[in-house]
């Protein structure tokens, strides 16, 4: 089935998922969170640029996930890039591949893009002040640009992590993945609960999966300024 403008991405920490008691980092997990089936399309399911074909869809770029707050994403707006450098970010790494149980390239770009997820309500987490939505841009660097950090390899706790050296043009992203209203009770709850959750507290990070049930909405980049105002 197509997806347009605005449709769902489910996401979850396909890591860290599991009901009260199951799961855990030391289980390898198949990209679709509980259950294992995954719902949802990283890439929104329609061409992420309007004429001809993509430099990530001919092969000659990487399709990273930028986490960042809203707060963030209206500072890139202004700026017109995500940076300054070096970004974090999330993409199709080695490790990631070695670690989830799908050869699917789209169900590793969706384990990808949830990592990103999970990684910006930790930016809420860290900021009393920002909205409570998590925020995940899709942007096409070039091959060699995003770079893993071998010392992590075998951390599941940097899964996917990328860095990129500069900082990356706005106009080069592909779609921003931003939650829903109805997810701000859920996303302050998981936020405040995080830390717990690090610390292995089973309520808690039932909490924070909490968050992660509620799907990000699509939306191309045209569309930030009215995701910031």
């Amino acid at each position: 089935m197509e997806r347009t403008r605005n449709s769902p991405i489910r996401v979850a920490d396909p890591v860290r998922r599991g009901e009260r008691g199951g799961g855990g980092q030391g289980e390898r997990r198949s990209p679709g969170g509980r259950g294992g089936a995954r719902t949802g399309n990283p890439k929104g399911g329609r061409r992420t640029y309007p004429e001809g074909v993509s430099d990530y869809e001919s092969g000659q770029a990487m399709r990273v996930y930028v986490p960042l707050t809203l707060s963030g994403l209206a500072a890139a707006h202004r700026a017109g890039e995500l940076g300054p450098g070096p970004l974090t970010a999330y993409a199709v790494t080695p490790a990631l591949r070695e670690w989830y149980v799908s050869d699917d390239i789209e169900e590793l770009e969706y384990a990808a893009l949830s990592r990103a997820a999970s990684a910006s309500l930790r930016m809420i987490a860290g900021d009393p002040a920002a909205t409570r939505r998590r925020v995940v841009v899709a942007v096409d660097v070039p091959d060699g640009d995003a770079v893993a950090d071998p010392d992590h390899i075998l951390d599941a706790s940097s899964l996917g992590e990328v860095a990129i050296a500069s900082a990356v043009a706005l106009a080069k992203a592909a779609a921003v993945h931003v939650d829903s209203d109805e997810a701000d009770k859920d996303v302050t709850a998981a936020a405040a609960a995080l830390g717990a959750a690090d610390l292995g507290d089973g309520d808690a990070q039932f909490t924070v999966d909490g968050a992660e049930d509620h799907e990000l909405l699509w939306f191309g980049i045209q569309e930030i300024p009215n995701l910031i105002g």
